[in-house]
């Protein structure tokens, strides 16, 4: 076996080496100019994959620091902008100004455009109860509100993006942030790894949809092009809360380690999340995380992931869990993007011969990989996806009949 490492610069690279034999799948983008004579020449060999467990978001700073990439031209407009985004009401518009749907097309085309979206943090059908599914939940939790009561959780289509409900949570964002001197447009700066066109399109999408959504008489997106090693320290790689350099990011994802909807809430805990610097919170900054949670009211949250940890009724668990996450997105300290999967390829990879794990690591092994001298067809990935999908649902089935086993006394 031979491993090749791809570092995204050169993406149709990936279809030219499957083609020549020299790889064994191969991703493709729609979006390219080759991308339709490869669909001529395999138009019966292009499959999708199902959306996997991963999710990607789009977070806000809560209390940022770094300005070394920035369009802000004085001090005011880092005040500004804070403020707007220490609103819920900001949040919520941006949320749902955001046509997600446009934002991924620009990496999958049109056709694929809304296989792979989210609309919540934990996937829907992550897990159930008595049942019904942790979207379901969720949506219940939020059926006494008017903005979210109507919105559709379900994947694969884009339930947030909605111009009207966009406009109508800013006015009334407006309307409080000018009465705390707040001047307008809200700049917004967002970074992206210019080596990256794919990248870059996709963050121009986003400033599209919202300015198109809310007019640029009231917010601006401005996109911070960079190179690939600043893109990474200010983000991804930033040792602290205080060198994440931006006001919204795009860049960060979470997979699942165990099939339990903590792994995905616990991270914005502020007093433990993994990953809380993401949102500009340093579990280590007393001060810092102070102000945010008195600012959005984080320590409600980190209170329902606490109380959320159930050991001794696991239908209360996951309800309890449920109320975290629907705290989260009436909040809109995320807005969920897309999921792994769901995008077009080519393989010939035998369909579902390689190890398979919803959470953790062990379905990212090579071990039970088989491979086929000829590239899979879209109804042979067809036949065996009915054939697995059947079988996970028995699998699925009986695993939940044995978690009463585990739940302490």
């Amino acid at each position: 076996m031979k491993l090749t490492y791809s570092d995204g610069s050169d993406p149709e690279s990936l279809y030219k080496n499957f083609d020549k034999g020299n790889y064994s799948e191969a991703r493709l983008y729609p979006t390219k100019s080759s991308y339709k004579a490869i669909e001529k020449k395999y138009k019966d060999e292009i499959y999708y994959a199902p959306q996997d467990q991963t999710t990607y978001y789009v977070s806000f700073n809560l209390n940022r620091k770094a300005y070394d990439f920035t369009s802000k031209e004085n001090d005011t407009q880092k005040t500004d902008t804070h403020k707007a985004i220490l609103n819920k009401d900001f949040r919520q518009a941006i949320t749902f100004a955001f046509d997600r749907t446009a934002y991924n097309s620009q990496s999958v085309g049109k056709e694929a455009a809304s296989k792979s979206l989210r609309n919540l943090f934990v996937p829907p059908t992550f897990i159930s109860t008595n049942g019904t599914e942790f979207g379901e939940l969720v949506k219940e939790d939020l059926a006494g509100d008017s903005t979210w009561s109507d919105v559709d959780f379900s994947d694969a289509q884009d339930g947030l993006y909605n111009v009207d409900k966009a406009k109508t949570s800013f006015e009334k964002a407006k309307a409080a942030l000018e009465a705390e001197g707040v001047q307008f447009p809200i700049h917004i700066d967002i970074a992206a790894d210019q080596t990256s066109d794919v990248a870059v399109q996709r963050v121009s999408s986003l400033k599209q949809s919202v300015e198109a959504s809310l007019g640029t008489d009231n917010i601006i997106i401005d996109i911070q092009k960079e190179s690939e090693d600043d893109y990474y320290r200010t983000g991804y790689y930033a040792e602290s809360a205080d060198q994440k350099d931006y006001d919204i990011s795009d860049g960060s994802g979470w997979s699942p380690d165990y099939d339990d909807p903590s792994t995905y809430l616990d991270i914005f805990n502020s007093e433990s999340g993994a990953t809380s610097d993401n949102i500009g919170v340093d579990t280590n900054d007393a001060d810092a995380k102070a102000e945010a949670e008195k600012a959005v009211g984080l320590d409600t949250y980190t209170e329902l992931t606490k109380a959320a940890a159930i050991t001794d009724d696991l239908d209360a668990r996951y309800k309890a869990y449920a109320k975290a996450q629907a705290w989260l997105t009436d909040n809109a300290i995320i807005i969920p993007t897309i999921s792994l999967g769901a995008t077009p390829k080519l393989s010939k990879v035998v369909p579902f011969t390689a190890s398979y794990s919803v959470s953790g690591s062990k379905g990212g092994t090579y071990k039970y990989v088989e491979i086929q001298d000829e590239p899979v067809t879209t109804k042979q990935y067809e036949k065996a996806l009915k054939k697995w999908e059947k079988a996970k649902e028995k699998s699925n089935k009986e695993y939940q009949e044995k978690l009463s086993e585990h739940i302490e006394d």
